[in-house]
């Protein structure tokens, strides 16, 4: 029994290791993605711009204003969907801020605040890598140690469940 708790927990520390090794690149390929979706809105919404600088001073909201105030409906959900591109370009831009920071405040981020569909489209074409900074190694090294010493207590505690079942 010791032989084989030997060998599991070996593999559960070296794969806990390169597991979390790989978080701070799943990370930044998240945040290329959420970079990339704000370039596509700015993008989309460059002409619009172009409008509101030539029609109304440069103001964005200011055109949106005028599509939502027309009684024409087609208009007025074209100001609508104008809107929600303005809205999600700052959503987005938020993001990318919550994310050029360090290591620990990306995580947070993304367990607290990550996009689901950004993440899962993020996840769909993840290449794993182990990212050789200082700051990735000691994550990686220190969440192993975690689950390898939770592995370590779960094995304890099911070792001593069996021996007091056994014992009776």
């Amino acid at each position: 029994m010791i032989f084989i708790r030997g060998i599991l927990d070996r593999i559960i520390l070296v794969a806990g290791v390169v597991a979390a090794g790989c978080i701070p690149s799943f990370i930044a390929q998240y945040r290329q993605r959420v970079g990339g979706q704000l370039n596509q809105v700015l993008q989309d919404l460059a002409p619009f711009q172009a409008v509101a600088n030539q029609f109304h001073h440069g103001s964005l909201q200011e055109l949106i204003n005028y599509h939502l105030a027309s009684a024409d409906q087609t208009f007025h959900d074209e100001g609508t969907a104008l809107q929600a591109m303005v809205d999600s370009a700052e959503h987005l831009r938020q993001a990318l801020a919550a994310l050029n920071t360090d290591l620990f405040h990306q995580l947070i981020y993304l367990a607290s605040k990550a996009d689901p569909l950004i993440a899962r489209a993020t996840w769909d074409i993840f290449a794993p890598a182990f990212n050789l900074t200082p700051q990735s190694v000691v994550f990686a090294m220190v969440v192993g140690v975690i689950v390898w010493l939770v592995f370590l207590a779960v094995w304890m505690l099911i070792e001593r469940v069996a021996r007091i079942l056994l014992a009776r």
